[in-house]
């Protein structure tokens, strides 16, 4: 469609109320918790377009508005280098900017140049701009987001320090102190810090600007989807969804794009977790609960050729349980665990891996293989 129409995308986005959702991880389920919360209040798909399968390039996100021209309402996951096309194409109404980790290194490059990319889209947008939902905890995401006309913080109580040690503005060194309200964030050197949250995490629940407290029961685990349902609530405060609205309509969400759903591979039974960076890995590992787990590595382009990441996971936590190593980086992963002293097998047929457990097994994957396992297990 591009090929024939490159204005194709430009013409979709026109005319609708757009809500985008980016980030490095968690806008998936960001997304999928967000349409949720917009069904709910309209009552339906009809008047609603959505790239639930996470299709988040230009022709994804064309392919999904094609299918529902007469769409009003569009939420559109978005991949990071897609945004400033999506802000000066589509002028969408909200934007939702979750955090920035290292991710495909070879795509991406400096994090930092992204961040600029976002800065410079809302500096450009100017008053036409879209209501930034920014996570008030990401330093990077915060600097891009005071660009913005204006912008609801969310205090996420991030966990994931590793990849903001230095001021975005100065260059300077990032000090973080802790308090009886949690940690908080400032420069040494200049004015840049952790801004006033509007909305708030507090364990499993979510506070509100009107000093409400939201208790979310997410049907997804994980204290990250916590935090991904509270950038989602302030988002959908801002479509004028109430939240007792927009959390109903989030628990009905189960497995977004296959994350967390259980698949079955013959005899086996696997519930999939998709992790693909460090700062991913961080999250997911917590969640795994079986003795028996399966990790999935590949480096096509979608993962990210360089694989150094792996040295940045802490795979030690894992000791004790029976690991499989599997994938096309099998043996990349397989040394990793070798000096985290996991004992492990490594089974490079992802086929062969999944077959033949008798208990429930969790399987933790990187991108490539974890569209495959999708697939395999019936859950595509």
């Amino acid at each position: 469609m591009l090929k024939v129409d490159p204005k194709a995308m430009a013409e979709l986005l026109a005319g609708r109320r757009i809500a985008a959702v980016s980030g490095t991880n968690g806008k998936t389920t960001t997304t999928h918790l967000l349409t949720a919360a917009v069904r709910n209040a309209v009552g339906g798909d009809d008047r609603l377009v959505h790239n639930a399968d996470g299709a988040n390039l230009h022709s994804g996100i064309t392919s999904a508005l094609s299918a529902k021209p007469a769409a009003d309402l569009a939420i559109l996951e978005t991949d990071e280098r897609v945004v400033a096309d999506v802000v000066r194409l589509g002028k969408p109404e909200v934007l939702v900017l979750l955090n920035f980790s290292r991710d495909q290194l070879d795509r991406h490059h400096e994090i930092k140049a992204l961040a600029r990319a976002w800065r410079n889209a809302l500096i450009d947008a100017g008053d036409e701009g879209p209501v930034v939902v920014a996570n008030a905890d990401e330093p990077l995401v915060v600097w891009a987001a005071h660009a913005a006309k204006q912008t609801v913080w969310v205090d996420t109580a991030g966990s994931w320090v590793q990849d903001a040690a230095l001021c975005p503005e100065c260059g300077g060194t990032l000090l973080r102190t802790e308090s009886a309200g949690g940690t908080s964030w400032g420069c040494r050197d200049c004015s840049l810090a952790e801004p006033q949250a509007d909305y708030r995490v507090v364990g499993e629940k979510i506070s509100t600007p009107d000093g409400r407290v939201w208790h979310p029961q997410l049907q997804v685990p994980g204290k990250f989807n916590i935090s991904n349902a509270a950038c989602a609530l302030a988002a959908a405060g801002l479509f004028g969804i109430d939240p007792q609205t927009a959390i109903g309509g989030m628990q009905t969400v189960t497995s977004p794009a296959g994350r967390f759903g259980t698949a079955h591979f013959g005899s086996t039974t696997a519930r999939l977790l998709l992790a693909k960076n460090p700062a991913g890995w961080a999250e997911a590992l917590p969640l795994v609960q079986t003795e028996t787990v399966i990790l999935a590595i590949d480096s096509a382009a979608a993962d990210g050729r360089d694989v150094s990441w792996l040295w940045d996971v802490e795979y030690e936590q894992l000791a004790g349980r029976r690991v499989i190593a599997t994938g096309p980086r099998a043996q990349d992963l397989a040394v990793r665990l070798a000096y985290a002293e996991v004992e492990h097998d490594c089974v490079p047929d992802l086929g062969e891996a999944v077959l033949g457990h008798r208990e429930p097994v969790d399987i933790v994957a990187t991108y490539t293989p974890f569209q495959r396992l999708r697939k395999m297990g019936g859950l595509a």
